[in-house]
Formats: C-alpha cells, structure tokens, sequence
C-alpha cells in the first residue's frame, strides 16, 4: 500500500538544467575550462557542489570551493525568476492530495535554492517534509536522503515512490529499496531504466504513469 510520493526537485518539478549549465559555462571559463553537455551529465548534474567542485577544480580550498558554489547558486537564482512547474506536477500533486498521501522533498540542492525554487513554482505548501543532503552526512547518489525521508515519514520502502531525473538521484532513491520512476527531462527514458528506474516517463502526463497510480 503506497502511502507516499517522494520528489527531487531539479529536473523532475521543474526543468531547471539549462540554467544549471549555463551558470556553469560561464563560471568555469574564469578557471580556463569549456564544459559540454556531456560532461555536465555525466559528471555534474544531480550531485553536491561541493562533490563538482572537488572533482573538476581539485586545486582549489574548501573555502575557495565553498565562495564558487555560493556564486554559482546566486547567479542561479537571478536567472530562473520565471521557472514553470513541469508538466503534470499539478496534476500529480492534486492525485496526492485527494488520497492523503504524504509528500516529500529530497534534494541535493541548497538550502537557498530549495526555498527559492518552492517560492518561484508556489510548491511551498504542498510538501510535509523536505529532506537536504547539506543537513546529512552524506547526499545522493548515497542512500542516506530518501532513507532519511522514510524515517522520518514513519513508513517503509515499500509504501513509498520516488521520482527522480537525475543518475545520482535514481542510484539513491533504488538503493533505499524504493520504487522509482524516471523523469526523462535531462536523460533519455532507456538510460533512466539503465539505472534502475523501474518506469522511466516523460513527465507526469505520461499515459503509463497514470495507469499505474490507477491501481494504488
């Protein structure tokens, strides 16, 4: 018996990737380096700040890496004032709401950006519990966030599906035992499945996964 959603936040309520990519072209070209989407996918997108920064800028401090991802994340918020709501997640969230379902965040993203981001979409209200991997020893693709959402929420792997878009957040989400659907808004629907997504749509107007809430 299903008796919660579990939602990223980036990528799966809303498609916020090519402002994330853009912010990180320019900035990184102050450190001498060009960045495509392939790299970006593969080594940047779903995963900590600090975990990006360590792995593409070794040279540089905790500190110094800490003033790069506050002003990345800065530059962020400036340029996503009109983020939309990814398609069905209204929808969705209604479906919850009329069968009392609880609802949760876990996100890798920052604390500034979560608030920001909730306020811009108008999704505040709509989430009981919001999991941060900044508040946890450790963030996707680790297990410990959508454990900790479990925990806290009181309830076991089996009553729970997880939405995710990106490799680390699908790795997190099956490796806490999990039900998880793949939101293809950066990664094809085959590379989600790849991962361990059990159903890889679109976005939450897909036919398929409205077939499968109709028989929770």
């Amino acid at each position: 018996m299903i008796s919660a959603l579990l939602f990223d936040l980036d990528g799966t309520l809303c498609n916020t990737d090519p402002i994330h990519f853009q912010t990180w072209v320019e900035l990184l070209l102050d450190y001498g380096m060009e960045i495509d989407q392939d790299l970006y996918q593969s080594r940047m997108t779903g995963r900590l700040n600090e975990a990006i920064i360590k792995d593409l800028l070794p040279q540089l401090s905790p500190s110094q890496g800490k003033q790069l991802a506050d002003e990345k994340e800065a530059r962020f918020r400036k340029l996503a004032l009109k983020l939309e709501r990814l398609a069905g997640v209204s929808n969705i969230l209604a479906w919850s709401e009329q069968r009392e379902l609880s609802r949760a965040l876990v996100t890798n993203a920052p604390p500034k950006n979560v608030e920001f981001m909730l306020q811009v979409l108008e999704l505040t209200p709509m989430f009981e519990l919001v999991i941060l991997a900044e508040n946890l020893s450790a963030g996707k693709p680790d297990p410990l966030p959508y454990q900790m959402a479990l925990t806290e929420l009181g309830i076991s792997a089996s009553e729970a599906i997880a939405f995710e878009d990106s490799p680390s957040g699908i790795r997190s989400a099956v490796r806490a035992g999990i039900y998880t659907i793949g939101i293809a808004s950066t990664h094809s629907l085959n590379h989600l499945k790849d991962l361990g997504a059990s159903m890889a749509i679109s976005d939450f107007t897909d036919p398929e996964l409205w077939r499968l809430l109709d028989t929770i």
